[in-house]
């Protein structure tokens, strides 16, 4: 497609990934600072430079592979000072957010479309090196797809326009690609891609004469100023405006450095410039995104993981949540009070791929004699996802169907690998409910763990008169070759600072459980605890290879309800 060349826009050359500055502007630039900035400013890139090596490879992946084009100085140089996975996590969904243009949806197409186009920058533009590292890669995946394309991919002949000198000559491969509008930049852009080696690798030129392949050929490919003897194919390389085309027939002056028509050399530096730069963010800053996330989470709620092995790939992750009744809203109905909370939870990947979301709804529901007690109470949710090892993130929101009200919460999700060549345990957990559960209902429903239901208690405070459960399962025992029974104990302490409050000790065959897997499980009644916080410790010890492992919990005791009965019915149990 053919395109008007009156009052085009080149753009400056850019040399083996360096900028040739017209005049040496870049050292003029350079020069006038003080020599305490220049060691400064070096100091400064050494140090984000040693920070951007130590980055973990998904992090550096983002960085340097997936946002390099669009993330701002600003935003890179706190990105490399933070100084955990979580918190890189955080700042990475907050970069997305601040650039969605539909927050209150669940898409962002302002991602979506950056990784299309990376995409199709690979598939294009590659060259022996990705496509989304090229000069046109890097502007397709800045400003999108250009209005018009006049792609030339094998050169040819070339009838220069009167800006350029006029005459025929023959050009090396190029493209120019044409952007009617540049937010912040201007209209009517014309970007010129050259590959003057032939090796599909373009690059963006400023200067349209280096497309032409018979630039340094004697007698060839003259403009007509050069045929009519006014000019000669020397004064193409003595011109100081960055160019190397011919001087235009327009002007036959002394002025041999008659700058291209569209603009002089500064400006077409500063568009460059512009053009390279990261996308400014349109929709919404972080403070603003932190402040909207502060008025919309109007509920608050806990939440806590745990992990249990399923296979030697696979960890199952029973998500629990747990929100007072006294933020929910109860509308009265014939002697009822009902309160509905949506919940939705979604688990993707770092590169933002969806593995796993849920939906569901918790429905409370008090007569008029409980409601009173009930707001003093809990409800809880859990969902068991299984995952393989790795690091996610964890989106959960919680809705108030009656009054509209929302909790918000997004977090990291690091699943650890449970490895099948040593003594391991689950995470331990400390339960409000620790029961059987009928055949029928074995690993079916919340809270079901095999066949056990295990409700955790998130807040791990008991009250001296409520069982306290313990549940944890110890894998990769090993078995004797002759009985295939395995020997181990399963040693339990409670303590209050450095004394020892209780002690016991279970074996294998105490726990009627010979494999190479076993789940301990027992209630503990605290009753004989003064009200206190406490710290619980099972070390389990694999007694044929002397391998120990150990886990820990704190807890709290309480002094009794007022109201048990009502508690209790509070929280479903």
């Amino acid at each position: 497609m053919s395109m008007n060349r009156m009052g085009r826009m080149f753009l400056p050359i850019l040399l083996g990934g360096a900028l040739l500055l017209p005049f040496g502007l870049r050292a003029q630039d350079n020069d006038k600072k003080p020599a305490s900035d220049k060691k400064q400013d070096s100091i400064k890139k050494k140090n984000l430079g040693k920070l951007q090596k130590e980055l973990d490879t998904p992090y550096k992946k983002w960085l340097q592979e997936e946002v390099p084009y669009i993330i701002s100085d600003e935003e890179r140089s706190a990105f490399l000072q933070l100084q955990t996975n979580e918190e890189r996590e955080q700042f990475i969904e907050a970069f997305w957010q601040r650039r969605d243009p539909t927050p209150d949806t669940v898409e962002n197409e302002f991602k979506e479309e950056h990784y299309r186009r990376i995409a199709y920058a690979n598939e294009r533009f590659a060259s022996g090196v990705p496509g989304w590292r090229t000069d046109r890669g890097r502007i397709y995946i800045i400003w999108g797809a250009p209005d018009e394309i006049e792609d030339h991919p094998t050169g040819g002949l070339y009838n220069r326009p009167m800006s350029e000198g006029g005459g025929q000559t023959s050009t090396y491969a190029y493209a120019d690609w044409r952007y009617r509008y540049m937010e912040g930049i201007g209209n009517n852009i014309i970007i010129e891609f050259v590959d003057p080696s032939g090796s599909g690798e373009y690059h963006i030129t400023t200067d349209p004469g280096e497309k032409d392949a018979l630039a340094k050929t004697p007698g060839a490919g003259l403009s007509l100023i050069e045929q009519m003897g006014l000019s000669d194919k020397t004064e193409r390389f003595n011109r100081t405006d960055g160019s190397t085309a011919p001087r235009s027939l327009l002007n036959t002056g002394s002025d041999v450095n008659n700058t291209l028509s569209s603009d002089n050399e500064f400006n077409r530096l500063e568009q460059y410039m512009k053009i390279q730069q990261a996308p400014p963010v349109k929709f919404k800053d972080l403070e603003e995104v932190v402040s909207s996330r502060i008025l919309r989470n109007q509920i608050a709620f806990d939440y806590h993981y745990d992990f249990l092995r399923v296979t030697s790939d696979t960890i199952l992750v029973p998500i629990t949540i747990q929100i007072q009744n006294k933020q929910m809203t109860f509308h009265a109905h014939e002697g009822i009070h009902s309160a509905t909370v949506n919940v939705f939870m979604r688990i993707s990947t770092l590169s933002g791929r969806v593995v796993q979301t849920f939906e569901d709804v918790v429905q409370r529901d008090f007569p008029d004699s409980l409601l009173e007690p009930s707001l003093k109470a809990f409800s809880i949710y859990q969902k068991a996802v299984p995952l393989r090892p790795g690091l996610y993130k964890l989106d959960m929101v919680i809705k108030d169907v009656n009054s509209g009200n929302v909790g918000v919460l997004n977090t990291a999700l690091h699943v650890s690998e449970i490895p099948d060549d040593k003594l391991e345990t689950s995470s331990l957990i400390l339960a409000d409910q620790l029961e059987p559960v009928a055949s029928r209902d074995v690993g079916i429903g919340q809270f079901v763990i095999g066949s056990t239901k295990v409700r955790p208690k998130l807040n791990a405070e008991f009250q001296s008169n409520q069982p306290m459960g313990i549940y944890l399962q110890v894998y990769n025992l090993k078995t004797n070759e002759q009985t295939h029974k395995n020997d181990m104990s399963v040693d339990v302490k409670v303590s209050q600072g450095e004394k020892t409050i209780a002690h016991d000790v279970k074996t294998g065959v105490d726990l009627k459980q010979t494999g190479d897997q076993v789940t301990f499980q027992q209630l503990l009644s605290p009753n004989s605890f003064p009200p206190g916080k406490y710290k619980l410790e099972i070390q389990a010890t694999d007694l044929l290879t002397k391998e120990t492992v150990s886990r820990t919990a704190d807890f709290t005791v309480t002094p009794p309800a007022v109201n048990d009965t009502a508690a209790k019915s509070a929280t479903g149990r």
